[in-house]
C-alpha cells in the first residue's frame, strides 16, 4: 500500500521525498488499517459473551455514539451519531457492545444506508430482540468538500425491525427519546 500512496503524491504533483512527506506513505497505510479494521472483526469476539438472562421488557436506548466511517464512493470520512434501541426478548447485552457493533460496520467504506441496516440486524441476529431501531445522522465531507459543498446538509437514515417497525407506539417512544436532548 505505501508504494501506491507514493504513486498517489506524484500522480497529485507532490514529491515523495520531500521531508514532510517522506513518513506519509506508512501514516496513511496505518490509518487505513484503523479506519477499515471492521472488515478484520469478528462480532462474536466484540461481544465476547456479554449476552445476559433478563426478563425486563422495557427499550434498552445507547443514544448519541459518535461515528465515524468512509465513503466508499470517495473515500472521504462521514460522522455523526447512531441511536442504537433494542426491546428484549429475555436477553440484554452489555451496553459497551452496542458502540463496539457500530464501529465494527463503521470501520469499514460505506454507505450510511448500508451501515445503519447492518447495526441493525448485527443486534437483531446476536440478541434475537422483540425489535431494533437504529438512526444515524451523519455529515458527509464528500458533500461538504467538493461536489455541492452544502456545509450544513446531514444525512438521516433508519433501520426499523420487529416491534419498531410493527408498532407505532415502540417507534414513536425510540424517535421521541432520540430527539430529546440529542445533538
Amino acid at each position: 500500500m505505501e508504494n501506491l500512496i507514493e504513486e498517489i503524491l506524484k500522480q497529485i504533483g507532490e514529491d515523495p521525498s520531500r521531508e514532510g512527506l517522506v513518513k506519509t506513505p506508512n501514516r496513511v497505510k496505518k490509518a487505513y488499517d484503523f479506519l477499515t479494521s471492521g472488515y478484520k472483526a469478528d462480532l462474536n469476539q466484540i461481544v465476547n459473551g456479554a449476552i445476559f438472562e433478563e426478563n425486563t421488557t422495557g427499550m434498552v436506548l445507547v443514544r448519541d455514539i459518535e461515528m465515524y466511517s468512509l465513503c466508499e464512493h470517495h473515500l472521504l470520512p462521514f460522522y455523526g451519531r447512531a441511536h442504537v434501541a433494542y426491546i428484549p426478548n429475555k436477553k440484554i447485552i452489555g451496553i459497551s457492545k452496542i458502540p463496539r457493533i457500530v464501529d465494527v460496520f463503521a470501520r469499514r467504506l460505506q454507505v450510511q444506508e448500508r451501515l445503519t441496516d447492518q447495526i441493525a440486524q448485527a443486534i437483531q441476529e446476536t440478541l434475537d430482540p422483540l425489535g431494533v431501531g437504529v438512526v444515524i445522522k451523519a455529515k458527509h465531507l464528500c458533500m461538504m468538500m467538493r461536489g455541492v459543498e452544502k456545509q450544513n446538509s446531514e444525512l438521516f437514515t433508519s433501520s426499523l425491525l420487529g416491534l419498531f417497525k410493527t408498532d407505532p407506539t415502540t417507534r414513536s417512544e425510540f424517535l421521541d427519546l432520540i430527539r430529546t436532548g440529542s445533538h
